[in-house]
């Protein structure tokens, strides 16, 4: 995104910002917080994931609200030493898809030379199946509520069905102390920077791109705030704020944690020290509506590793991004209208001073992101969203390679999505969704530099996908 479409956006979300001020008054979505709380799911989320006024309050406070029977204890000065709710706050999701692209990907052993030299047993043209069904695409279990006075947590334990694996996912446990009727702090350890985000603009839990095809292509260009860090494994501890509910500050910082017992050289984007994380925002709520706006970012000096020793020059990456959020939540209307642009700069001393993987000392990374959805009666609803990410052209980073490659060296990609969604009970959700990219790593047509007299390469439009997903937590 070039200067003046950033000055665009940012004009667009304050000129919307202050309509909304001006305007009259009037997955962590689970089981678990509804049987602590007795309230159901509709108290805390529009359509789960998306939080309420409510939920937020709720996240905020450290997931300690509850109207269940507990065993308690109690010292001699009346000070509460523990408080277990009878039941524990115990859940499970399950999720299946279906997901089929435009063109069928490439076979995963397409020109594969086996071992003996012997020639392929696959031909280099040849296609997986198209239409894949995961059953399941997800299923996770989660301790998710009261852990003792003032201290609660989100705790996600996931199988992914494409890997065949079981894993840690997103977690997020708090300490929360409320200072009076205005002021609350409080302390969160998490391993996704965003996962304890309260609003649902930021990468952890934005919508309406909060659920994906696990099978088809995405964009292999990201930043590291937007999935980057997670992806590589870290853990990371916060302070944050908040004033009369409308004023929220959170500073933290991330150490590498990957699942790997020993962080060596054969790690991937290892954090040297500590990487700092922002967050400042703004909320007003007034009738059934709300509005937010904010700030938040990471700065993270990273060793390549991938075989590289853990020492030397670093590549560094400072991430800084803008977001808002608007909320109306009617009796049978519900409608958010959610943006974010996210802008990295990258200083690659290690990447292109000592390895040599990078064309350019330096680059940026943009993305951007904004999006609306709408429901009615919380039954039936859709989305729709744009999303763009661009940068530096880079033939070190983004080099020609089949499928995954860049062609014109380019991280670029853009397209929509629109999602219908029946919500026939608060906790079943089924969607229909579909992806369209005008440009895919860098390009339009023949995005990865594979065509020949006889090849036509890989289109952006030929990742099109569409995807079908039946979602339940109990």
């Amino acid at each position: 995104m070039g200067q003046g479409r950033l000055r665009t956006f940012m004009a667009t979300l304050g000129m919307a910002g202050g309509a909304l001020l001006l305007a009259p008054g009037s997955a962590q979505a689970v089981p678990s917080f509804a049987r602590q709380t007795g309230m159901a799911c509709e108290a805390c989320h529009t359509v789960f994931p998306e939080l309420t006024p409510f939920g937020r309050r709720f996240k905020l406070n450290g997931y300690t609200i509850d109207n269940l029977p507990q065993v308690s204890g109690m010292n001699a000065n009346k000070d509460q030493t523990l408080a277990l709710n009878q039941l524990p706050p115990l859940s499970f999701m399950f999720q299946t898809s279906y997901t089929k692209t435009k063109t069928a990907v490439p076979d995963s052993q397409a020109g594969v030379i086996p071992p003996g030299g012997t020639a392929a047993p696959v031909s280099a043209d040849a296609l997986a199946k198209n239409g894949q069904v995961l059953f399941p695409q997800q299923a996770s279990l989660f301790y998710a509520g009261r852990i003792a006075p003032n201290f609660g947590a989100f705790v996600q334990m996931t199988y992914h069905g494409t890997a065949g694996t079981f894993g840690w996912d997103n977690t997020d446990i708090r300490y929360a102390r409320a200072v009076n009727d205005k002021f609350l702090w409080g302390l969160s350890f998490n391993n996704n920077p965003t996962v304890q985000d309260l609003w649902n603009t930021t990468p952890a839990w934005q919508s309406p791109f909060d659920q994906r095809s696990a099978t088809a292509p995405g964009p292999s260009a990201t930043t590291m705030i937007d999935g980057g860090l997670a992806g590589a494994g870290v853990a990371g501890l916060s302070i944050y704020g908040s004033w009369n509910d409308s004023i929220y500050v959170e500073l933290g910082a991330y150490r590498s944690a990957p699942a790997a017992a020993q962080i060596d050289s054969t790690s991937a984007n290892v954090v040297s020290g500590m990487a700092p994380y922002w967050r400042l925002a703004y909320e007003r709520q007034w009738g059934r509506s709300s509005w937010e706006a904010g700030l938040y970012g990471i700065d993270a000096k990273l060793y390549p590793g991938g075989g590289n020793a853990l020492s030397g020059p670093t590549n560094h990456y400072r991430d800084w991004a803008i977001d808002s959020q608007y909320q109306y939540i009617g009796d049978e209307h519900m409608i958010s209208v959610l943006a974010t642009y996210i802008s990295e700069k990258q200083t690659l001393d290690a990447s292109y001073g000592v390895l040599g993987t990078a064309a350019n000392p330096t680059n940026d990374l943009k993305t951007a992101r904004i999006g609306v959805n709408y429901y009615y009666h919380r039954r039936y609803g859709g989305a729709l969203g744009y999303f763009s990410t661009t940068g530096s052209a880079d033939s070190g980073l983004y080099a020609p390679a089949p499928f995954t490659g860049f062609a014109n060296n380019k991280p670029d990609s853009k397209g929509w999505t629109a999602e219908l969604d029946w919500v026939p009970y608060e906790n079943t959700k089924f969607a229909l969704q579909y992806t369209n990219y005008s440009k895919f790593n860098g390009g339009s047509t023949n995005y990865d530099g594979t065509a020949t007299p006889d090849h036509p390469g890989r289109n952006a439009s030929d990742n099109n996908t569409l995807y079908l997903l039946g979602w339940i937590n109990f």
